[in-house]
């Protein structure tokens, strides 16, 4: 990713730092495929009806084993929500068309998230409502702040260009944009809120008219 602000933000966007990396390494495999794992059966039993002992019996490892890498059960429910969501936010951000304006390209992320949710079952489960017990802690997500981080560079750079508002904070807009996809998201899956409905696009509307630029 470019880091320079005012230059290659096709590139910051289409080659996220939450890209989900490839294990190389023995351990990081072993933590990948237990990530993998820990994704299917949170996402198809839920929090509490699944087991570190579920996880490491699908991964023909003892317990203990599952010990290495996470402290216990949050922190491995954490961590695969986390790792579902990064590839979610990486799917999405990657689908995006190499050519058009900042705003634009950020009105058609949310378009690709909501249609790869199914793909991810459990960022899915957790955005439907499904571990309300949990769910406010998932707010601090890593893949969350670095979107957040991520698009406030990107947005930087567009103000310098003259595509987005300039006596706005970035990073305040970041935090707003953020807010806005998950709540859609949340819309879309809780109340069935259609992405083409007045209310999905009133709110994209809204989205668009806060970062464009007077001139424009």
């Amino acid at each position: 990713m470019n880091r320079g602000g005012g230059t290659g933000t096709v590139d910051c966007m289409a080659a996220p730092a939450i890209a989900v990396a490839p294990a190389t390494g023995k351990g990081e495999r072993t933590r990948a495929r237990l990530l993998e794992i820990a994704v299917r059966r949170f996402a198809a039993e839920g929090y509490r009806r699944t087991s570190v002992s579920d996880v490491a019996r699908d991964a023909e490892l003892t317990p203990a084993a599952v010990y290495a890498y996470f402290s216990g059960k949050e922190a491995l429910f954490e961590a695969a929500v986390d790792f579902d969501a990064a590839a979610l936010i990486d799917e999405a951000r990657r689908a995006l068309p190499a050519t058009a304006l900042v705003r634009e390209r950020l009105l058609v992320l949310i378009a690709e998230l909501i249609d790869r949710l199914d793909a991810h079952p459990l960022a899915r489960r957790v955005l439907a409502g499904g571990e309300p017990e949990v769910v406010r802690r998932l707010l601090d997500l890593p893949s969350l702040h670095a979107l957040v981080v991520d698009t406030a560079e990107l947005l930087e750079g567009a103000q310098e260009r003259g595509e987005v508002r300039t006596d706005v904070d970035p990073t305040l807009l970041s935090w707003g944009l953020e807010t806005i996809v998950l709540t859609l998201l949340m819309g879309h899956l809780q109340a069935g809120v259609d992405p083409g409905s007045n209310r999905a696009q009133g709110a994209l509307t809204v989205l668009d008219a806060a970062l464009r630029p007077p001139s424009v």
